[in-house]
């Protein structure tokens, strides 16, 4: 598969240009870049820039409003609902988190429901936000419905990831950043764009049969939760998809299961909507509301150092702590650069040839 790398600021100030030509302000196009970014650079393909596309193709629907009003609608001391005026997620759940730090930083702990947003990226940026304050992060989402739950054949949940980050003290923070399907979207998408058949378990086809091809998925086919079938637990997964979307919408006031509004622009919305657009829930905890934080970061650092030293089944493969692999990318490409396939990068450049951009 043909790729070309690119530095993190070339694609940076590519990515960040779009924005502003979408009519975003340039903060708001500098942060939705540096979550996307973010994404590439932990080597999260899926949620880079390869989705810049998709938030275009969205904005000229006019289903993306670039200039919202993003405000407070409902409030306590440490519980907040935003309505994110249909922005882009990538700026609306910054706010969101931002507002919960703030709470939690007075009061112990801050819980943030938002709804009216768009696609947010990695839930892992979000909950980094909280731990740079030395505070446990939480951030949850749902999306397009993709996922059938366990016994149907019906779309009716989104990979809804669910993200937990904590802090350490000389190793870095772990983060446990997953879909509840089980594979994301993304992955299938970068699949198809290399023209690979999928694992196994991952998707089934419009009638519930087991299925390999990514096309599949087009075609009327669905995600298979975390678990992929009965007999492996995908019933777990379904439970965790389903908290997701009641935290992340029901709670929130944004539509939830199969009507929550699809990433893609060429399906539009169901109609007689329950809710607003997307929902998230952002948390963030104060460690020191429970213990003091040099404590906590001892333990944590003891905590992982036992788990890298787990007797492996094989020598060559150690135990691999959550969030250590897309550390280890973040490192590499800060220097080497980040990879993009061709057919990204050729999707990129039809986008900055229609809005009057230079190309990559």
């Amino acid at each position: 598969m043909d790729f070309q790398t690119f530095s993190d600021a070339t694609l940076r100030a590519f990515t960040q240009s779009v924005f502003i030509k979408m009519g975003c302000s340039e903060e708001h196009a500098k942060l939705a870049t540096d979550v996307l970014l973010k994404a590439d650079l932990r080597g999260i393909d899926s949620h880079g820039v390869a989705r810049l596309t998709g938030y275009v193709r969205l904005w000229e629907k006019g289903r993306i409003n670039p200039k919202p009003n993003i405000k407070v609608i409902h409030e306590t001391a440490t519980t907040a609902t935003v309505d994110g005026d249909a922005g882009l997620g990538l700026v609306v759940a910054p706010f969101a988190m931002d507002l919960a730090i703030k709470k939690a930083r007075e009061f112990g702990s801050g819980w943030v429901a938002v709804k009216n947003s768009n696609h947010f990226g990695i839930a892992g940026y979000h909950s980094l936000k909280a731990v740079e304050n030395d505070m446990i992060g939480y951030a949850l989402t749902n999306a397009s419905p993709l996922v059938a739950p366990t016994f149907s054949s019906e779309r009716m949940l989104g990979t809804n990831p669910i993200c937990y980050a904590f802090p350490a003290g000389n190793y870095p923070p772990v983060v446990v950043d997953m879909a509840t399907s089980t594979a994301a979207n993304g992955k299938l998408e970068i699949a198809q764009r290399k023209g690979m058949n999928v694992p196994e378990g991952w998707i089934q086809d419009k009638d519930g049969n087991a299925a390999l091809n990514p096309a599949d998925l087009k075609n009327g086919g669905s995600l298979l939760p975390l678990g992929s079938d009965r007999e492996h637990g995908s019933h777990k997964g379904f439970g965790l998809s389903a908290t997701v979307d009641i935290l992340s919408a029901v709670l929130s006031g944004a539509s939830y299961g199969p009507w929550a509004p699809p990433f893609v622009a060429f399906m539009d919305p169901l109609p007689k909507q329950p809710g607003e657009g997307l929902g998230h829930f952002l948390g963030a905890m104060r460690v020191d509301g429970f213990r003091p934080i040099e404590d906590f970061k001892a333990n944590m650092d003891n905590w992982i150092q036992r788990f890298k030293d787990a007797k492996p089944i094989n020598k060559n493969q150690k135990v691999i702590i959550p969030g250590e692999p897309e550390l280890e990318a973040e490192k590499d490409r800060k220097i080497n650069g980040i990879p993009l396939i061709e057919a990204v990068v050729n999707d990129l450049n039809e986008v900055a040839e229609k809005l009057g951009l230079v190309k990559l």
